[in-house]
């Protein structure tokens, strides 16, 4: 099987070091006392690349698992939870919130920009009755980033706890969980921390575990229950069978970002030049601000098919981008410069590549794309 340069917003590239780390001789994680210190030994470390001294683990499930196990924890009958969304994975959590018996009550933004603060806090001035809301770092399908640090501490300063979704940006974008007063926040193996696929990594706050343990009724799940894993450590028992293997690659690849202190610097480098890139040669960004520095995403050119766009890209210059899917199917291409991806040959190529087969179908660039994007860099 060819296997093809993967640019997409996730899964993303792995590095050698991580993938010969996955196929290392395990043991037992269930019965070997060391594992258990090797797993406690990597939480902590993902919490300083996190900035937080709150408790994280490493769960077995892609990241939407995070996404519903915070939601099945702390949400009972009839909660009030504030959904604010601009776009398709904000609007999502509200699933997770009736599928647990809450009441969500949307927040809506514009889908092009970026959360406003400032109407958010009108919004709340009215109405902050909420037990926890719910917010996106970066929504991948339209490439939108909000301002994270300055809504959680909106939210908290009204006694509502946060749930934050950053597995698009965790690794490429700067998080400070602890400064940001964020109660639980969700990351995954396979984007900017180029592991992969299968680990939710969730930082999970003294606050958030309260709620959980004062709940008037039991969590309703054991996958998703996240207040059992509380005290793994001291009983020296996991709730299920950690995915060892996994588990090594990912450790591997938190020691990469650890010592990759350049990381965000270089990934709002490779954006900034991208979007040049894209928007001197002709090409519409979808987004209007909040622009995103893991992925960005382009209008598909007047009369053109994103389908035929992308298998011709994969199979004349075997690079894979994406399209997108719900109110965005069909109408934007993706390219994700996230984590391995973020490097500038990849990026460079990626552009000359898409610039080629645009030009196959009939579109005429002002300006050559990798040219400007090795000038901007």
């Amino acid at each position: 099987m060819r296997i093809p340069i993967i640019m997409t917003p996730g899964p993303t590239s792995v590095s050698e070091n991580v993938r010969l780390k996955r196929a290392e001789k395990t043991t037992n994680p269930d019965l070997d006392i060391n594992f258990y210190d090797f797993y406690k030994e990597t939480t902590e470390k993902i919490g300083e690349f996190l900035k937080t001294k709150n408790q994280v683990r490493i769960l077995s499930g892609e990241g939407i698992l995070g996404l519903e196990a915070a939601c099945a924890s702390l949400t009972e009958k009839d909660d009030r939870v504030l959904v604010i969304e601009n776009g398709i994975f904000g609007e999502g959590f509200a699933d997770f919130v009736k599928m647990y018996g809450g009441n969500p009550f949307f927040f809506r933004g514009n889908r092009k920009c970026k959360i406003s603060t400032e109407e958010l806090g009108r919004f709340l001035d009215i109405d902050s009755n909420f037990k926890y809301a719910t917010i996106v770092h970066c929504d991948t399908p339209s490439g939108m980033l909000n301002d994270i640090g300055d809504i959680c501490g909106l939210l908290k300063s009204k006694g509502i706890m946060t749930v934050v979704d950053s597995v698009s940006a965790m690794g490429g974008e700067e998080l400070k969980v602890d400064e940001w007063n964020i109660d639980i926040v969700i990351g995954a193996s396979q984007k900017c921390i180029s592991a992969p696929p299968g680990l939710t990594i969730v930082s999970i706050s003294e606050d958030a575990f309260n709620a959980m343990k004062n709940r008037k009724t039991p969590i309703a799940a054991f996958y998703c229950n996240l207040l059992a894993w509380e005290d793994y450590y001291e009983k020296k028992w996991f709730p299920y069978t950690p995915p060892i293997s996994d588990i090594l690659a990912l450790r591997e690849a938190i020691e990469n970002i650890l010592k990759d202190k350049d990381m965000i610097v270089r990934h709002d480098k490779i954006a900034s030049a991208t979007r040049a890139a894209v928007v001197l040669g002709g090409l519409d960004i979808y987004i209007e601000d909040g622009f995103s520095n893991t992925v960005t995403v382009i209008k598909v050119p007047h009369g053109m098919n994103d389908e035929k766009i992308l298998n011709y890209m994969k199979e004349n210059y075997n690079v894979m981008i994406a399209g997108a899917f719900g109110y965005l199917k069909g109408k934007v291409l993706r390219i994700g410069h996230m984590g391995e991806n973020a490097r500038i040959d990849k990026v460079s190529y990626t552009l000359f590549a898409l610039q080629r087969t645009l030009e196959h179908y009939g579109f005429e660039f002002k300006h050559d794309m990798t040219k400007v994007f090795l000038e901007k860099f």
